[in-house]
């Protein structure tokens, strides 16, 4: 058979082992799910910030012509005074920079507008000849009715536009289309923005294949310029990284971006591997835009090579951590099989036979043997004046939330020897102390023997309750059943004393059910588990009612009618009326109750009752 410590020593070392893999297991799991992670939220916001920043400035441009559309209905500006049209829309034209060319178009196909150059200088357009921006075959058809409606991509000599166009109306007929262009140029600047980095780089795609926008243009990732081909198709642009879309592989991994309608995928181009994300932008043009970006997956990669790294590091730290610990291990085990064993004798409050734990020479160990030893000697010293099943119910119920002044159903037990102040007047001090402990050990076997709770001893008497801190349903029946053992027991006392020629003692015991407050009372440090409420002091008043009993009976048990009700097969009862008790208002139905009956359905009986009817 293996020792104590070398048992204790392999498992501990088996223990940090298994510990420190698992530390390393779940760190670089975590790291590689934190990574994703990381990566699905930087998808998820890049693209969404630079679709906002899109849908913005379009919306910009869109509410410009929607604000002037009425102006042009009602008649007020048009091409009856093209004077005054043609100031009101440089005016609208200088409060938005997003829009490059405005311009009014009648039936007949005139046109005047205004159009911003590239230095910021405003021209007047006055002709026929289509404005940057408004090729008249690329316009879009509308009618009467026809929300703002955006047209194809126009490239002009001076670049490239997207326009959105609202009908004009009069009498119910159409008069003229309203049309704002905007600069791609204008674009740039955000695609620009949304660059991180060498590492990155942004594109908007157009016309279903058609890169207009490349944050990049001047100088690719993979090397080269495309500036002169845009805008071009993403398979001819000369950017390897869009043309490698064609044979792009999904990342099951960001399962978060793709619910959010963005595409990651894996390219490969020019000997380097890249991560392209992309995502649908409808709305501004006759066919939806991609807006996306690409970046080098070496930066996942450094993170893979990051956490091999560690991961060594963390294994050569393994093992020489379990080799310690096998060391700690034996040293430590040497004292713990005594240890276990006094703390068995703790957790089942055999206080009594637990034995001091010895000194020690390790530090930790003589404070743990010092700790445990004065821990020991105050349970001891506390198990005196607490009741240990009490003790023992509060440990198992979680202790401070099971000891909460709370209210509760109990049924209260209140017991007082008769005379005995008379009894004790030829005892000395001594054999006082020694006849109420032989009385009280019976009364708290009794009731611990029916999983009640001893609140306190009172002089010669004992408070004790049912339903709390272990809820119980049938508390009534404890009662009365603790009653009955207290009975018997005293009766074989009694007998015992006669041989001895002791004096013999009689008890009175009052029983009622009802709520009460259970719980810590007190204040401060100077708690005390009790029961207090009127329930308690009617069950003192029916053990004070017990002295009408008539006769000198060796135990009289009176209990109330709420006790009763919960004894069903109680048979053995004799109602005695309706009593006044004091310090209460009304009248209380009390019953007799057999002391020495024994459990069974036997036939209520009939003979005189033992108290008068009623007060």
């Amino acid at each position: 058979m293996m020792s104590l410590t070398s048992i204790v020593g392999l498992s501990f070392g088996a223990f940090v082992a298994l510990a420190i893999g698992l530390v390393l297991v779940l760190s670089i799991s975590a790291n590689f799910k934190n990574t994703f992670s990381l990566l699905n939220d930087k998808t998820i916001l890049s693209t969404q910030s630079l679709e906002t920043q899109l849908r913005t400035h379009f919306a910009s441009v869109e509410n410009a012509i929607i604000g002037l559309k009425p102006y042009f209905d009602d008649g007020k500006i048009g091409f009856d005074d093209p004077e005054r049209t043609l100031e009101d829309l440089t005016i609208a034209l200088k409060s938005n920079n997003d829009i490059t060319t405005l311009a009014l178009t009648n039936a007949e196909g005139r046109r005047i507008g205004v159009y911003r150059a590239p230095n910021g200088k405003i021209w007047r357009i006055n002709s026929d000849a289509p404005p940057p921006g408004m090729t008249p075959k690329d316009l879009p058809e509308l009618e009467v009715d026809s929300p703002p409606t955006w047209g194809a991509l126009v490239k002009h000599e001076v670049g490239l536009f997207a326009n959105v166009s609202v009908p004009l109306v009069r009498d119910g007929g159409l008069v003229g289309t309203l049309t704002a262009a905007t600069s791609m140029e204008e674009l740039s600047q955000i695609v620009s923005a949304q660059d991180e980095g060498q590492d990155n780089t942004v594109f908007i795609i157009a016309e279903g294949d058609q890169v207009i926008l490349h944050s990049d243009a001047n100088w690719l990732q993979t090397g080269g310029k495309i500036t002169d081909n845009l805008p071009g198709s993403f398979l001819t642009v000369g950017d390897p990284v869009l043309a490698g879309i064609a044979n792009e592989e999904p990342l099951e991994e960001f399962k978060k971006a793709a619910e959010l309608g963005i595409d990651v995928s894996f390219v490969q181009a020019n000997g380097n591997e890249y991560i392209v994300m992309k995502a649908l932008l409808d709305g501004f043009s006759d066919k939806p835009w991609t807006v996306g970006q690409y970046y080098l997956s070496a930066t996942v990669s450094r993170e893979v090579r990051r956490l091999a790294g560690s991961m060594f590091v963390g294994f050569g730290a393994l093992i020489v951590s379990v080799l310690i610990a096998f060391w700690m291990g034996r040293r430590v085990a040497r004292p713990l099989k005594y240890l276990a064993l006094q703390s068995k004798r703790v957790g089942t409050l055999s206080l009594n036979e637990v034995e001091p734990l010895p000194r020690s020479r390790v530090a930790e160990i003589d404070q743990v043997a010092l700790a445990f030893n004065s821990m020991v000697e105050g349970l001891k010293a506390m198990n005196t004046y607490v009741p240990r099943s009490l003790f023992i119910k509060l440990m198992r119920l979680g202790g401070g939330r099971a000891a909460e002044a709370r209210e509760a159903e109990l049924t209260i037990l209140f017991s007082d020897i008769v005379g005995f102040t008379a009894l004790s007047e030829h005892l000395s001090a001594e054999e006082t102390a020694g006849l109420l402990n032989e009385h009280f050990a019976i009364l708290v076997e009794a009731v611990e023997g029916e999983g009640g709770t001893v609140d306190k001893f009172l002089g010669d008497g004992m408070l004790a309750f049912w339903g709390a801190p272990d809820a119980r349903p049938d508390h009534a029946e404890a009662a009365v059943k603790t009653a009955r053992r207290i009975a018997a027991a005293l009766h074989e006392a009694n007998l015992k004393a006669a041989e001895k020629g002791r004096p013999r003692m009689s008890l009175r015991i009052g029983i009622h059910t009802g709520p009460a407050v259970v719980g810590n009372v007190g204040a401060l440090d100077r708690w005390n588990y009790t029961v207090v409420g009127d329930t308690v002091n009617a069950a003192e008043r029916l053990q004070t009612l017990g002295k009408e009993v008539e006769g000198e009976p060796e135990v009289t048990i009176l209990a109330s009618a709420d006790t009763v009700a919960q004894l069903p097969a109680e048979r053995h009862q004799h109602a005695v009326g309706a009593h006044h008790l004091r310090g209460r208002s009304g009248r209380m139905e009390v019953f007799w109750l057999d002391p020495f009956a024994e459990p069974g359905p036997v036939a209520l009986m009939t003979e005189d009752l033992p108290v008068s009817a009623a007060e």
